[in-house]
């Protein structure tokens, strides 16, 4: 049934459509949202921008380098990639035997090479991914953890928001 009271009628090409949105009036502003994955590695949650994240694996097999820092669990194949896989959880002291679930493979642009820096970190549990506001993030970070830029504020709880940069300063992977 067609109400005769309502007509769709096109636009002349000569339109003033600028003036026509400023008869509508202003256009409620909504604040930009970003996306995080957040994880959990040892008892300490994490998250990293969704942009940064390659993927999450089930845990690989793991081949480990011999004399190789205690944070660098080793390198696994991703699709004919060698991937370092670091447990930043590792000064928490992991219990023996226990072993990491997942994988979260981040990747960061590196200036003078055509191919990204990719590294795994070790996760015990993702959380999930979040879509969150500026007021969600918090720009302090605890001091005893360099590689972090912030706090990420999740369902009544905090994530340390990671810096790929900072990370590989503080866990220099190995080169390959």
């Amino acid at each position: 049934m067609m109400n005769d009271e309502f007509q769709l009628t096109p636009l002349p090409p000569d339109a003033d459509t600028a003036e026509m949105l400023e008869a509508i009036g202003p256009l409620e502003e909504r604040p930009a949202e970003s996306q995080y994955c957040v994880f959990r590695s040892g008892r300490e949650r994490f998250c990293l921008p969704v942009l940064d994240v390659e993927e999450v694996l089930e845990w690989p097999i793991v081949t480990r380098l011999p004399l190789g820092p205690s944070y660098l669990m080793g390198i696994f194949n991703l699709r004919g990639a060698i991937v370092p896989l670091i447990d930043i959880a590792m000064t928490e002291g992991r219990r023996p035997g226990l072993l990491p679930k997942h994988v979260v493979v981040a990747s960061m642009r590196v200036e003078g090479s055509h191919e990204d820096l990719r590294i795994g970190i070790a996760s015990d549990e993702v959380v999930g991914t979040y879509s969150v506001t500026s007021d969600d993030l918090l720009q302090q970070a605890p001091e005893n953890v360099p590689h972090c830029i912030g706090m990420l504020r999740h369902d009544d709880r905090l994530a340390l928001v990671l810096d790929l940069s900072r990370l590989l300063e503080v866990y220099p992977g190995p080169s390959i």
